[in-house]
């Protein structure tokens, strides 16, 4: 009898030894976006379907953490601080606004910013090599000059294209000082109007009514979250919408080819994983996506005023309906 509790010790010590591994193995990682729209949820349920892929499962072995800033900056910043507060493994930021906010608030946490246009210029990362520092991601860059074959493909004689943007949002900013210098050498010229919020998007999209052919719309947080304003002044004025997200597709636009956001966010997951594993942000290399896909919407062309080819909805990925 005077055995058991040196065998109750012994189990005791067993007990533990089976449990440490897994409270070694507790992963937390915190994901933050400027605002919710189908192209960014896509992406964060892309990065938690990726991490789970790679054995990191929300409520089992990872502390997994999400909030939106709603659209507003000085949201994104608290939101930043919170995070960093909270020491994760990892903070996975989605859309520009809210990668600044985020790598402005910390130089320790490892951080991966995802469907950011240009991470340079949104001074993120100094260039598209390691950084060195404990920042990494995945970009949505898109060529531009394919972005207007479509535009020609959808609306042939398109001469005036017209762009509504938020003048404060650094990858918006970037896509119109790459129109300006791209479309004369194609014969076309740039219409712009400002709408520094997602309530101005539809008298943004108004002023462009009678001076322009069609509007291109690029990954803009303010556009893409009031996209059904801007479907509404294009069905009524007649103005087509071709756009650089395959979701707003499915919301009213004509066409895009674009990125997968669901993809891009596996891809941003993936690369969280291999730092939750023990790699160095500063070693990952920054990526862009490159998986394109054609989705088309004949009906919203038929709405806007336009019909497209049969050859370009042959080619299309998907057709929406």
């Amino acid at each position: 009898m005077k055995q058991l509790p040196w065998m109750s010790l012994g189990a005791l010590a067993l007990a533990v030894a089976g449990v440490t591994p897994a409270i070694a193995q507790q992963k937390s990682v915190a994901v933050t976006a400027i605002v919710e729209h189908p192209a960014l949820d896509s992406v964060r349920d892309g990065v938690q379907a990726a991490l789970k892929e790679a054995g990191f499962e929300a409520g089992k072995n990872l502390k997994w953490q999400y909030q939106s800033a709603q659209g507003n900056t000085g949201t994104a910043a608290q939101i930043a601080r919170k995070f960093v507060g909270d020491k994760p493994d990892a903070i996975v930021a989605i859309a520009t606004p809210s990668a600044q906010a985020v790598i402005a608030s910390t130089k320790t946490v490892p951080v991966v910013f995802s469907a950011v246009t240009d991470p340079v210029a949104a001074k993120l990362v100094k260039n598209w090599e390691p950084s060195h520092n404990n920042v990494t991601g995945v970009s949505d860059l898109l060529a531009l000059d394919k972005q207007m074959d479509l535009v020609k493909q959808v609306v042939p004689g398109a001469k005036r294209v017209g762009v509504v943007y938020n003048p404060g949002e650094a990858n918006s900013v970037v896509v119109v000082k790459q129109l300006q210098a791209l479309l004369p050498k194609l014969g076309m010229t740039l219409v712009e109007a400002a709408a520094p919020r997602s309530v101005d998007v539809s008298s943004a999209a108004r002023s462009l009514i009678g001076k322009v052919d069609v509007i291109y719309t690029s990954t803009d947080n303010n556009v893409v979250s009031a996209y059904e304003a801007l479907v509404k002044v294009g069905q009524e004025a007649k103005i087509p919408l071709v756009a650089s997200d395959t979701d707003s597709v499915k919301r009213g636009a004509i066409a895009a080819f674009g990125i997968n956001y669901r993809d891009l966010g596996e891809q941003t997951g993936r690369m969280v994983a291999r730092i939750l594993k023990g790699e160095k942000p500063g070693d990952i290399k920054p990526e862009v996506s490159t998986k394109m896909e054609l989705f088309v919407n004949p009906g919203a062309a038929e709405k806007q005023g336009v019909k497209l080819s049969d050859a370009l909805i042959k080619s299309a990925a998907q057709v929406v309906q």
